[in-house]
């Protein structure tokens, strides 16, 4: 069983950086892919970030390529999401999650097995 929290949300203005980071604890860390969604109020959770265990490749949601990057500390069991230049249109409650599933494309929301509790993200204009 795995624990994820997220912290690191909060308020930015348009433009601005932010870096969001994902504790595990009561896995082997180094085995599992992780990954970032996000939820905005009224819309369906969406992918925005995936870094898997096994070749540690990374992959993008196409709104978020070039300005946000995730990447691991397998020595710390942190995940972080360091995003960019972000748009008002980035606000959203950003999920972290962990899967041990190797024959997935680890950009579903039911690839997924451990969940964290969410980091709330808001861009102003």
């Amino acid at each position: 069983q795995v624990q994820l929290v997220e912290s690191g949300g909060r308020l930015v203005q348009a433009g601005g950086s932010l870096s969001l980071s994902c504790a595990a604890s009561g896995g082997t860390f180094s085995r599992y892919s992780m990954a970032w969604f996000r939820q905005a109020p009224g819309k369906e959770r969406e992918f925005v970030a995936c870094i898997r265990w096994t070749d540690v490749a990374t992959y993008y949601a196409d709104s978020v390529k070039g300005r946000f990057t995730i990447s691991r500390d397998n020595a710390k069991t942190t995940v972080y999401l360091q995003m960019n230049s972000l748009k008002p249109e980035d606000t959203a409650m950003y999920y972290c999650a962990a899967t041990q599933r190797v024959a997935v494309s680890g950009r579903g929301r039911l690839d997924y097995d451990y969940w964290g509790q969410g980091t709330q993200v808001t861009v102003s204009s």
